[in-house]
């Protein structure tokens, strides 16, 4: 596991994360496939996190994709949660404490901070990438930008 707060400032951390991603998901392009290993990935690799995964969009509503963690919410209005804000908006959320952010969704009661990077393909929203972590402010602006890089990738390298 890396703790990229002990490689340099993050960016490092995250440059190697990107290298890794790109060789997990040479050779395939099925979206669900790569997401699967994305989740995983991200859950054994970055340190601090109780959830890692995905919610599709499905007609104005977020439905439970692939995941590494405890069982989930499955569907998500858009109206609702940061997930819901993430997919409303177009913008990733990143919440330093859940328990104060409005209309929070709490699918496990450990998370305190929580990532959410909307996957988008032109204008098109196929669905968010959500990390929650049981530490207060667990994520900062690289881990944002790290992760929205991340995610860049698992869009190119997929057919969605």
């Amino acid at each position: 596991m890396i703790d990229l707060r002990e490689v340099g400032q993050g960016s490092e951390g995250y440059a190697l994360l990107e290298a890794q991603l790109k060789a997990l998901l040479a050779g395939e392009r099925d979206f669900i496939a790569n997401a699967a290993q994305f989740a995983a990935f991200l859950f054994h690799e970055l340190a601090e996190l109780n959830w890692a995964g995905f919610y599709l969009n499905r007609g104005e509503q977020l439905v439970l994709g692939p995941f590494q963690g405890k069982v989930a919410c499955v569907r998500i209005p858009f109206e609702r949660g940061v997930c819901g804000a993430a997919a409303r908006t177009r913008q990733t959320q990143r919440v330093e404490d859940v328990h104060a952010f409005p209309g929070h969704i709490a699918c496990d009661s450990a998370s305190r901070s929580e990532l959410v990077v909307p996957l988008l393909k032109g204008a098109r929203l196929i669905g968010v990438l959500d990390l929650d972590s049981p530490r207060q402010g667990r994520f900062g602006e690289q881990d944002q930008a790290g992760v929205e890089r991340l995610a860049q990738i698992l869009l190119e390298a997929s057919d969605c």
